[in-house]
């Protein structure tokens, strides 16, 4: 196995003292000059290429005039996907692990239904769809988006909140059965894996070098009879969310893990 260039030995020894809290957050990292000493005489060029590595990755951050300092660390959230990951359910999990859940008023708009909601939604190309968007906080943190998808023939139906832009207190799916007599049976997820767009970019705050890869849900909602009610898409970024399936009988979950 050919062997790691130095530059890469150097970041990962920094990188373990910095996850074992060897080097905790805030503290500044030793010169290049002090570092190339420590490091058996490297350049400065595999220093600097060390520190952009662990930069890359959020591990530190450079100030101008100042120097390179360890970054505060993103604390985890156990994202339980075997369980609804919609609003009220998403604020339930945060309070169980003793953190503070935020959600901004949802973004709602109409658009007409294009191939990917034609299939997920059963509904007419070109029909009408109606859209809420939701930016998801943890301690004040950006913590996820989604954003779901409905019939335009509920509003119709007389589902009129799903129009309005403020946040349903039950839950749009208990709405959606009180309202319409429309109750949901199950669901079926797909997970992706890619890239951040420029707006995750912007909201999460991650590098536009894929680096922070985003992990994405596309949960499909059915009644009994199997008919499509929900499309929700949610997008988590990678450094700051863990994905958790549990089954059957299993011990409760320590989330400082």
């Amino acid at each position: 196995m050919a062997q790691q260039p130095m530059y890469r030995r150097i970041a990962e020894d920094l990188r373990l003292k910095i996850e074992s809290g060897v080097l905790p957050a805030g503290k500044q990292l030793p010169t290049e000059g002090e570092l190339s000493e420590e490091y058996g005489g490297a350049s400065r060029n595999t220093i600097r290429e060390a520190i952009r590595w662990l930069s890359s990755r959020r591990l530190v951050g450079t100030q101008p005039g100042r120097g390179t300092f360890v970054a505060e660390q993103v604390k985890q959230f156990n994202v339980p996907l075997n369980r609804p990951i919609e609003s009220e359910a998403f604020e339930a999990a945060v309070r169980e692990q003793g953190r503070v859940p935020r959600m901004d008023p949802p973004k709602v708009e109409v658009q007409s239904a294009g191939a990917e909601l034609v299939s997920e939604l059963q509904v007419e190309p070109g029909s009408s769809v109606v859209i809420r968007h939701q930016e998801r906080f943890i301690d004040g943190g950006p913590s996820s988006l989604q954003t779901s998808y409905y019939p335009m023939a509920f509003v119709d139906g007389g589902a009129v909140e799903l129009l309005q832009a403020k946040d349903i207190t039950k839950g749009a799916t208990k709405y959606v059965e009180e309202k319409l007599g429309i109750k949901q049976a199950g669901y079926r997820d797909r997970l992706r894996v890619r890239s951040p767009n420029a707006g995750e970019v912007t909201f999460f705050g991650v590098p536009d070098d894929g680096t922070v890869l985003m992990v994405v849900t596309n949960r499909t909602a059915y009644t009994a009879e199997g008919k499509p009610i929900r499309f929700t898409v949610t997008v988590f970024p990678a450094d700051r969310n863990d994905f958790i399936f549990e089954s059957g009988r299993v011990p409760p979950l320590d989330s400082s893990n």
